[in-house]
C-alpha cells in the first residue's frame, strides 16, 4: 500500500472525520501536510510516531481535541519543520452562533523526553500549549539550528527566554505574542544580526528597556505592545537601520518621544526611520504641524496619526501605500489638492475642523480608494459627482458636515459600495432611485477588509531566509499572520440600532447599510430601494419624505434596523413587513400613519409604542388605542354632490378618497344612499 510513497499533500480540502489509522504505514512519508480540513477526534500519536522519515508535518487548522503528545515525534531524527496550529472553529446551535472552540491540547513535557532531531521551523501557535504547567517546551534547549519559532497565544509562562537566542545563533523570527511572560527584558551583549523579527506584545514586561537594545538587535519588525514598560526609550533604537515597523504602543513610557508621548514630532527623521513600513503613533498627546518629511518615507504604507493634537493644513508631502488616519485632531483649513492619494486605499480624516469644498482632483486620481472617511468636519458645497468615479469604493462616510444640494446620481455608479452614509447635512431633493444598483454587500465574499496586506515593498518579505520547504510556508503567510493580525484593528464606527458600532475584519466585510437622516429631503421613498435585499441598516429618519412606506421593503429580508421616524409618511404600514424576520429596530414615529399597526408576531411582537408614537390615526397593539373603538370625531362638513340632472345615479360608481384631519376615509356614492368606511373606527357611517 503506497509504501514508497514520499509525499502526500491533502491540504485546502473538506475531508472529515477522523485521521485514517492506515496513515501510519507510510513510513516513507518525507512530507505530510494535511492542513485546512475537517479532521476532527484525537490525533492519533502511534499513526504520527510510525511515521519517522518526515521532514514537514503540517496538522494545521483541523477540529482536532484532546490531548496530542509531543513526544511521538522524539525518534523523528530527520524532522525539519513542524506547523500545528490550532484553530477556533465556531460552535453553532440551531444554526446560531454561540461560541468559539479550541479543544486541542498539545503536551510536551509529560512523559519527558529528549529529542533526536534539529527542527528549522517551530510554529505551535494557539494549540494550548503545556495547558497544564503553562512552561516554555524543554525539548527547545536542545535545539541549535532553530530559525522560525512561533508560540505566540499559548499563556505561557516564566521570563524572556534569552536562552533561545543563544543557542539559536540563525534564529531569525521569535515570535511570543499574548503570552503570561513577565519581568526585565534583558538581553545579553552579544550582536544578533540574524534575527529580523520579534514579537513579544501582549505579555507582562515591565521595567526599563536596556540602553543598547538598538546595538544588540538591528531588526525589521519590533512589537513591543501591550506591556508594562516605563521610563525613557532607549536613543540606540535609532540605530536599528533596518527597522521597518515599530510598535511601542500601551505601555507606560515617558519624556518626550514615548509613550504618553508630547510635544511635537522632531523637524527631520533618522535615516533609520525612512525604511519605516508601518508608522502609528495615534492616541498620544503629540501637537504642532504634521512634519514634511513623512513624504521621505518611500517604504510607508500605513500611518497612524489620529487621536492627538495635531493643527494647522495637511501638508501635501502627505502619503502612503496604503492607509492614512489623521482622524480627531485639530487640523484646519481646506483639505489639499495637493496629495499624491493616487495610492491610497483607505483614508480617515473624522473629527477635524476641515472647510471648504472637497477637491475633486482628490477623487479624479484616487483610483485604489476603497474607504473615505471625511465625516464631522466643515467641508460644505455640492458633494463632487467625481465621488461616482471611485469605482473601487467600498465605504463612504460624509455625515456631520455642511453639504448642502441634491446627492448626485453619479453615486449609483457606485455598484461595490457596502455602506454609505450621508446623514447630518443639508442635503436636499429626492433619493435617487437609482441606490439599487448598489450592491450594498452582495459581493462580502471579497475580503477588502480583512486586515491590511503590505503592497508590493521590500516590508517583511525576509528575503535572506532559506530553510526547508519555504515556498509553502510563505503561501500560508505563518510569518506574516501576526503583522496581519495587527492591522486587522484597522475599521469603521457606524450607526445602527440607535448605537454606535465598531465594525472591522470580517465583521465589516458582511456589514451593509445606507444612512440618510437628519437631511431636507423630500418627495416619497424610491419603491426601488426595496431591491436592495443584502442590506442591514437603512435609516431615512429626521426627513421632509411624503407618501407611503414601499410595500418591497418586505423584499430586504436581511435587514435588522429600519429607521422611517420624523418625516410625513402617510397611509398604513405594510402588513408584509412581518415577513422581516431578522429585524431588531423598527421606528415609524412621528409621521402621519394611519390604520392598523402589524400584527405582533415574529420580531413585531418585541416592538413597543415608541416604534409608533407621534402618529394619531394608528390603532391595535402595541399601542392603547383600539381599531374598534367608535369614532367620536366631530361630523364631517357635507357638501352637495349634485349633478347637472340633479341625478346621484348618474355619478355611481363614483369611488374616490380624500383626507381630513390626517384621517383617510373612502366614499362609495350609491343611488340609494351615501355611506362612508372610516378606517379610524373600522366601520361604515351614514352620511
Amino acid at each position: 500500500m503506497l509504501k514508497k510513497l514520499e509525499e502526500l499533500d491533502l491540504s485546502d480540502n473538506n475531508f472529515e472525520g477522523i485521521l485514517p489509522p492506515c496513515l501510519g504505514r507510510l513510513t516513507s512519508l518525507r512530507f505530510l501536510d494535511i492542513s485546512k480540513n475537517q479532521f476532527s477526534g484525537n490525533v492519533p500519536s502511534f499513526v504520527i510516531a510510525n511515521l519517522k522519515s518526515l521532514e514537514y508535518i503540517d496538522l494545521s487548522y483541523n477540529r482536532f481535541e484532546g490531548l496530542f503528545s509531543f513526544s511521538s515525534l522524539a525518534n523523528h531524527s530527520k524532522l525539519k519543520v513542524v506547523r500545528f496550529k490550532g484553530e477556533n472553529y465556531r460552535v453553532e446551535d440551531d444554526n446560531k452562533f454561540v461560541s468559539e472552540s479550541n479543544k486541542l491540547v498539545i503536551e510536551t513535557e509529560n512523559p519527558s523526553w529528549e529529542p533526536s532531531f534539529q527542527l528549522k521551523v517551530l510554529l505551535l501557535p494557539n494549540c494550548n500549549l503545556n495547558n497544564f504547567s503553562s512552561n516554555v517546551p524543554k525539548f527547545l534547549f536542545y535545539q541549535r539550528e532553530l530559525e522560525l519559532v512561533d508560540i505566540s497565544h499559548n499563556r505561557l509562562k516564566g521570563s524572556f527566554p534569552n536562552w533561545l537566542i543563544e543557542n539559536n545563533t540563525r534564529l531569525k523570527l521569535l515570535n511570543l505574542r499574548d503570552n503570561y511572560f513577565g519581568g526585565p527584558f534583558n538581553l545579553p551583549t552579544d550582536h544578533y544580526k540574524n534575527l529580523s523579527w520579534l514579537d513579544f506584545s501582549y505579555n507582562n514586561f515591565d521595567g526599563q528597556l536596556q540602553e543598547n537594545i538598538g546595538n544588540i538587535l538591528n531588526l525589521q519588525y519590533l512589537n513591543i505592545s501591550r506591556n508594562h514598560f516605563e521610563g525613557n526609550l532607549p536613543s540606540s533604537i535609532g540605530d536599528m537601520n533596518n527597522l521597518e515597523k515599530l510598535d511601542l504602543s500601551n505601555n507606560y513610557f515617558s519624556g518626550e518621544n514615548n509613550n504618553h508621548f508630547r510635544g511635537t514630532l522632531p523637524d527631520k527623521v533618522s535615516p533609520a526611520g525612512s525604511y519605516l513600513g508601518i508608522l502609528d503613533i495615534s492616541n498620544n498627546g503629540f501637537s504642532g504641524l504634521i512634519p514634511k518629511w513623512l513624504g521621505n518615507m518611500q517604504f510607508l504604507w500605513s500611518l497612524d496619526m489620529s487621536n492627538n493634537f495635531f493643527e494647522g493644513q495637511i501638508p501635501c508631502e502627505m502619503h502612503a501605500y496604503i492607509l492614512i488616519d489623521l482622524s480627531h485632531n485639530w487640523l484646519s483649513g481646506l483639505s489639499p489638492s495637493c496629495a499624491d492619494l493616487s495610492i491610497i486605499q483607505h483614508l480617515f480624516l473624522q473629527g477635524n475642523r476641515l472647510t471648504g469644498p472637497v477637491p475633486k482632483v482628490t477623487f479624479s486620481v484616487s483610483f485604489h480608494l476603497v474607504t473615505l472617511d471625511i465625516r464631522d468636519n466643515l467641508f460644505s458645497g455640492r458633494i463632487p459627482y467625481e465621488v461616482g468615479e471611485l469605482s473601487n469604493l467600498r465605504i463612504l462616510l460624509l455625515s456631520g458636515n455642511n453639504f448642502s444640494g441634491t446627492i448626485p446620481k453619479q453615486l449609483c455608479w457606485l455598484k461595490d459600495l457596502e455602506i454609505m452614509d450621508l446623514s447630518k447635512n443639508y442635503l436636499s431633493g429626492t433619493i435617487p432611485q437609482c441606490f439599487h444598483n448598489i450592491t450594498f454587500g452582495k459581493l462580502n465574499a471579497i475580503d477588502a477588509f480583512d486586515g491590511l496586506h503590505q503592497p508590493n515593498s521590500t516590508f517583511l518579505e525576509f528575503r535572506h531566509i532559506t530553510i526547508p520547504y519555504q515556498g509553502i510556508l510563505n503561501r500560508y503567510f505563518e510569518i506574516y499572520e501576526v503583522e496581519q493580525n495587527a492591522a486587522a484593528d484597522f475599521g469603521i464606527e457606524f450607526v445602527m440600532k440607535y448605537r454606535s458600532y465598531f465594525y472591522k475584519g470580517g465583521i465589516l466585510d458582511i456589514m451593509s447599510g445606507l444612512d440618510l437622516s437628519f437631511n431636507k429631503l423630500t418627495g416619497e421613498i424610491p419603491l426601488e430601494l426595496g431591491q436592495l435585499s443584502p442590506i442591514l441598516a437603512l435609516n431615512l429618519s429626521y426627513n421632509q419624505l411624503m407618501g407611503f412606506i414601499p410595500t418591497t421593503f418586505s423584499n430586504l429580508t436581511q435587514l435588522e434596523s429600519l429607521d422611517l421616524s420624523h418625516n410625513n409618511l402617510s397611509g398604513e404600514i405594510p402588513s408584509i413587513l412581518i415577513d422581516l424576520h431578522f429585524l431588531e429596530v423598527f421606528n415609524v414615529a412621528y409621521n402621519n400613519l394611519s390604520g392598523k399597526v402589524p400584527d405582533m408576531k415574529g420580531q413585531f411582537g418585541t416592538f413597543q409604542n415608541s416604534s409608533y408614537e407621534g402618529n394619531a390615526f394608528l390603532c391595535g397593539p402595541p399601542l392603547e388605542k383600539s381599531c374598534t373603538r367608535v369614532d367620536n370625531s366631530p361630523p364631517l362638513p357635507r357638501k352637495s354632490l349634485t349633478t347637472s340632472k340633479g341625478k346621484w345615479c348618474e355619478v355611481d360608481p363614483l369611488v374616490f378618497s380624500t383626507s381630513f384631519w390626517m384621517r383617510t376615509f373612502t366614499f362609495n356614492v350609491r343611488c340609494n344612499g351615501l355611506h362612508a368606511w372610516s378606517g379610524g373606527s373600522g366601520r361604515y357611517l351614514d352620511l
